[in-house]
């Protein structure tokens, strides 16, 4: 019988255990492989910051407090304490982030608690990403992989890395690189949302033949299955958190992420990644999806459930407020005619719900109606006054320099933002990537924005001449310099953002 570990890279927010892994440890034991899964994120940035201990004191005062207080501000973050004092758990977090960002000597290297880049190496060019394989020993995390993955590999023919976001690439690359010379009979299987993407762009070539043999899109349970001999897996299988000590993560209690879906059940905004992609939308049946939170609920004991859902459906939501988790739990939604009805939110409420992110993207009718987001403002307003009313937090996602947005547009916008404002409890202001495969963008002029054969984005001449730098100026200049706008901003938790928001919503 087949073995196999599961890796999840760093430089990844280590807020929350990698849900993907869980699912794909669930499924794995269930159906009788050995699996061991480890999340090389968290346990490699404690790494590197512990590693500072019992060393000369830094010269600058910063990074010498920082060394001080490590013991002190990781019990600040990882408990209640940090919701006591909004100044001291910002304190916290900066210095923990100070800290991870003096652990390496690499020039051009930047690393902190939620990213890592290297001005050398492109985690958008293949060749980069191979020459991060061939120089393993140079990544900041190979003094701690190097001696945790060797007894991990010792009875396992496979290994399986997870790659969500660009900043675990290099990392996850000099892994396998690493792997591939040490191992060399080690099967290297790569997964994850960032290699779903790769592998949905036109023109992908499978550059990296040399190092993984094998890439996964989507859900990855089924492939794993497959190639590890399972013919016949069982239907139902419960993520496994067993391996991912909860409250070792860096938050102000343990959370337990969970997917009720992949893809999104809208599908219907233009420049989408997910039709760019054409992902399917493939929900777990509320009634089970239920029925195994509740479970995991009462094993973990979380203080917070995370819904990765890109959106949780209707369905669903009156499910849960039928069947509660047992649990506080956030996560996205869109914006339905439910969610104006106060008695709809209140049941929410009472289910646990304690924040629902929002997409609303713009504060202008005709942009959101061109844009195809099935989105009223009137509609959002209402939501917005009832989730409000009912104490549900909102962390609202705004979206410029869109192909329809043009400045009186955005200027709408703002002006959305200040007429809701009691209602809202977080903002996050994001400038438009178009998807480089995006049917929409067929009429839009195109140009190089990121170098690289792996980039999943273009640059555009914006047709109404509200480019990028444009859009930033006004967000610096006017946007952000709003006093009620501002305030709003600044309740932001630093870093993990809308990862830790759910902690400090205003009606706690």
């Amino acid at each position: 019988m087949h073995s196999i570990v599961l890796l999840n890279p760093p430089v990844v927010r280590p807020s929350e255990p990698p849900a993907g892994l869980a699912r794909l440890c669930g499924a794995l034991k269930k159906n009788g492989v050995e699996c061991a899964a480890v999340d090389l994120n968290i346990e490699g940035l404690l790494h590197l910051m512990e590693r500072r201990e019992g060393v000369a004191p830094s010269a600058d005062r910063w990074t010498a407090r920082a060394e001080k207080n490590l013991t002190a501000n990781l019990s600040l973050v990882r408990g209640p304490r940090a919701l006591d004092n909004a100044d001291a758990y910002r304190k916290a977090v900066l210095e923990l982030d100070r800290l991870a960002s003096r652990a390496h000597s690499r020039p051009g290297v930047r690393l902190g608690l939620t990213d890592y880049k290297d001005d050398s190496l492109s985690p958008l060019r293949s060749g980069d990403l191979l020459r991060a394989a061939r120089e393993y020993t140079c990544n900041p995390f190979f003094p701690f992989f190097s001696k945790r993955i060797p007894g991990l590999l010792a009875k396992s023919n496979f290994a399986g890395i997870s790659v969500n976001y660009l900043g675990q690439a290099l990392s996850a690359f000099a892994i396998a690189g690493f792997i591939r010379a040490e191992f060399p009979e080690v099967r290297i299987i790569m997964g994850g949302g960032l290699i779903t993407s790769w592998l949905s762009r036109s023109g992908w070539q499978g550059p990296f033949s040399g190092v993984v043999e094998r890439f996964v899109a989507g859900p990855g349970e089924g492939a794993l299955l497959s190639l590890l001999g399972v013919e016949r897996p069982l239907a139902e299988c419960p993520p496994d958190y067993s391996p991912f000590p909860l409250a070792g993560y860096l938050s102000p209690g343990p959370v337990l992420p969970y997917s009720a879906s992949s893809g999104c059940w809208w599908r219907k905004c233009s420049f989408c990644p997910e039709k760019a992609e054409a992902g399917a939308y493939v929900p777990v049946a509320p009634s089970r999806a239920l029925r195994e939170i509740k479970g995991l609920v009462a094993l973990e004991r979380p203080a917070l459930v995370h819904f990765l859902d890109n959106a949780l459906s209707p369905a669903f939501l009156e499910e849960i407020i039928k069947d509660p988790p047992g649990a506080p739990w956030y996560g996205f939604a869109r914006i339905t005619r439910h969610l104006t009805d106060p008695g709809f939110c209140r049941s929410l409420k009472d289910s646990g719900c304690t924040m629902l992110k929002l997409g609303i993207e713009s504060g202008d009718q005709g942009v959101l109606d061109r844009l195809n987001k099935g989105i009223d403002l009137g509609v959002a307003a209402a939501a917005l006054k009832a989730l409000r009313g009912a104490g549900i937090e909102t962390y609202v996602y705004l979206l410029f320099g869109t192909p329809p947005e043009n400045e009186e547009a955005a200027r709408n916008t703002r002006d959305f933002v200040l007429a809701n404002r009691d209602g809202i409890g977080f903002l996050n202001l994001a400038i438009f990537n178009l998807p480089i495969d995006s049917e929409d963008g067929a009429g839009l002029e195109k140009r190089e924005f990121y170098e690289g054969d792996l980039s999943l984005y273009a640059d555009f001449r914006h047709p109404l001449g509200w480019d990028r730098r444009v859009v930033r100026r006004f967000l610096d200049r006017e946007f952000r310099r709003e006093p009620a706008i501002a305030e709003i901003l600044r309740r932001d938790p630093p870093l993990f953002t809308s990862n830790h928001a759910a902690f400090f919503s205003r009606f706690n």
